[in-house]
């Protein structure tokens, strides 16, 4: 691995432990994980650069480090957690969360991203990670109960297939909101009740589903 590819995503996590992440799995998941890898070549002089989102086609994004980092806190994953992300894109936030649960089932709308984000995974030695071409804004129903759910599309409203899906003490973390803008929306879920608080402000791509947008409204 290139020597300043492993410096620069050191200093990227010194940024997020400056920036109010705590969570000492989730800092050494962001430690171990390339990210240079999970974007495209003529990108991955951006992946440590700068705090941003990078295009990696089909009109999607990978996440900024920063979102990455905070949602997977929110989300409070621990070592036996068995996770639903939805929407898989690069792989990125997929491994970042492999390296801390138990296992991650992984939904994503888009074939081609879905193969990509297989082959990266595999390539770096992910063996807990499952995924599904589906729509992911049904959840994955076979594979829950789920004690965290992490969305990194931006909805409408929260998808309520995912709260149903939540283990008793479970936490959705989910980008609410218009179009443009969001915020980062946690969901625990106690018993038959749910409590939402917010966490930050966002800017993700559409949630294209059944329970999220409809295609036509991109």
């Amino acid at each position: 691995m290139p020597r300043g590819f492993e410096y620069q995503r050191q200093r990227m996590v010194e940024a997020l432990r400056s920036s109010g992440i705590t969570d000492t799995a989730v800092l050494e998941a962001m430690a171990a994980v390339p990210r240079h890898l999970f974007v495209p070549a003529q990108w991955r002089h951006q992946a440590y650069a700068e705090d941003i989102s990078i295009n990696i086609g089909q009109g999607q994004t990978i996440s900024q480090p920063r979102v990455v980092a905070a949602m997977t806190q929110a989300a409070a994953v621990g070592p036996e957690s068995r996770v639903l992300e939805v929407g898989t894109g690069s792989g990125y936030q997929a491994a970042i969360l492999a390296a801390i649960a138990r296992f991650v089932f992984s939904v994503e709308r888009i074939p081609e991203l879905a193969r990509e984000a297989k082959k990266r995974l595999d390539a770096f030695g992910v063996s807990n990670v499952s995924i599904k071409v589906m729509d992911g804004t049904l959840g994955w129903r076979a594979q829950a109960p789920y004690d965290a759910i992490v969305v990194t599309a931006g909805a409408p409203e929260v998808p309520a297939p995912l709260v149903e899906q939540l283990a008793d003490g479970g936490r959705l973390v989910v980008p609410v909101g218009p179009l443009d803008h969001q915020v980062l929306t946690i969901v625990e879920r106690r018993g038959r009740r749910t409590r939402r608080r917010v966490l930050q402000e966002a800017c993700f791509v559409p949630l294209i589903g059944r329970s999220g947008w409809k295609e036509e409204r991109r």
